[in-house]
């Protein structure tokens, strides 16, 4: 009996792909998987390391707020004092001499001598420039020639008119002859003045000749050399004197003062004037009100009026620039601090009051008169501690750390007793305003 061995192989799938073909991709898989894990275990690390840094500023501004809060502001103090203001009127000025000669030659020659120096302060008939006297010497010999000629005729008709009345109260001569002799006594008596005339004319040039100063004031620039011809009532100045001592201001406000000032005026009052330089800041000079003009201006609505300044030191120039003030009144006993305390917003004027335990308040108050750096206000007691500084850093309710002016930032030299500390009044105001979340209390009016 045959016996068929049969030989069973695999079968070959259809795709064609052995079972080792088909666990290749595995190792793909796994490596892609791992992968987003690392992206994930990043995104986490980056997530935590953002939140962890978040956190720490959040509390570093915590702690630089808490800092802020607790930080003590350093300021300097001034006390609300009792006081006299004065209220002036304000005007822009300049200084007028209150005479100003500029001299021009009467006669004509050569300029012989100059006796001053530029910038040379003269009196009253001091010695300023010599013209050639020798024609009008020569001129007043004549003169006085021709009036000697003349005196010696008229005498000689005075003696024939005696003589011929003599002879005719014996009726010796006809009445006509002793007429004529006396008509011709009067023609000699008008030569004689004539002549007279032409000899004080002639010393009269020859005093023009020698120039002296018409008033107390200061020489100006030389204008003349000598040797220099000049001109008989000619335009051309030989030297200008201008008077300093005393010296006047003409100033000019705005016409509504005319009811405060031209009363006082009337009644005698002397209403003093101070001067100030072109800033506005220091006072030149101090004097009183002299006089007032006759009409406003209608083109600018102003009046001018002028002050006269003794001007001991020369400290005013002839048309120089000056702002004048013209004290009208003065408030008594009212409340003054420096202009530096006072802030402003939209509420109104404030000021920071110093309260016990080193706090401040803010209190709105009412500006009054203001004088240079001190201004008058109402709403405050006498006696009350004001924040002069430290504006830009203090809020309602702020603590403050009181220092002397000039004292370091840390507080040092403090006072214990805020009512004495004071500080210049010279500083500028602070524009800054308190924080909106802190409007201003209302104060007692």
């Amino acid at each position: 009996m045959d016996t068929t061995t049969t030989t069973v192989r695999p079968s070959t799938s259809t795709s064609g792909q052995s079972p080792r073909a088909s666990r290749e991709p595995e190792p793909e898989k796994h490596h892609r998987w791992l992968a987003w894990v690392i992206l994930a275990l990043i995104v986490v690390a980056a997530g935590y390391w953002m939140y962890h840094q978040h956190v720490a500023s959040l509390e570093a501004a915590n702690q630089a707020r808490a800092a802020m809060h607790n930080q003590k502001v350093p300021i300097t103090t001034t006390t609300v004092r009792k006081g006299d203001i004065g209220v002036y009127v304000e005007g822009l000025g300049t200084v007028t001499p209150v005479n100003t000669a500029t001299i021009t030659s009467r006669v004509q020659g050569q300029i012989m001598a100059i006796h001053y120096t530029e910038g040379q302060t003269v009196h009253k008939g001091d010695p300023l420039i010599d013209i050639d006297p020798r024609p009008y010497e020569a001129a007043l010999s004549q003169a006085e020639g021709q009036l000697a000629h003349d005196e010696a005729l008229l005498a000689q008709a005075k003696i024939d008119l005696d003589r011929y009345q003599a002879a005719f109260s014996r009726n010796a001569i006809a009445q006509q002859q002793v007429y004529d002799q006396q008509q011709a006594v009067a023609q000699y008596e008008g030569t004689v003045k004539n002549d007279q005339g032409v000899v004080d004319n002639a010393k009269v040039n020859l005093i023009y000749c020698h120039i002296t100063s018409p008033i107390d004031g200061r020489v100006g620039l030389r204008l003349v050399d000598l040797g220099n011809m000049v001109q008989a009532n000619s335009t051309t100045a030989l030297v200008v004197v201008t008077q300093l001592q005393p010296i006047t201001v003409i100033f000019s406000v705005a016409e509504d003062y005319v009811g405060q000032i031209e009363p006082q005026l009337r009644q005698g009052r002397k209403l003093e004037v101070l001067a100030l330089d072109r800033t506005d800041q220091s006072q030149i000079a101090a004097g009183t009100l002299l006089t007032i003009d006759n009409e406003v201006d209608t083109t600018t609505g102003t009046f001018k009026l002028r002050a006269i300044f003794p001007n001991k030191d020369n400290s005013l120039f002839p048309n120089q620039f000056v702002n004048a003030k013209l004290l009208v009144n003065t408030l008594k006993a009212v409340s003054l601090v420096p202009t530096a305390a006072i802030q402003r917003n939209a509420q109104g004027a404030y000021v920071y009051v110093v309260k016990p335990g080193d706090t401040v308040s803010i209190q709105t108050i009412k500006e009054g008169v203001t004088d240079g750096d001190t201004t008058s206000i109402e709403g405050i007691n006498q006696g009350q501690v004001l924040a002069l500084s430290g504006f830009d850093k203090l809020q309602d309710g702020s603590e403050v750390a009181i220092r002397t002016p000039g004292s370091g930032s840390g507080g040092a030299g403090r006072s214990r007793n805020a009512s004495t500390e004071s500080a210049s009044p010279g500083g500028k105001p602070s524009s800054s305003n308190p924080p909106s979340a802190a409007p201003p209390s209302t104060g007692s009016h």
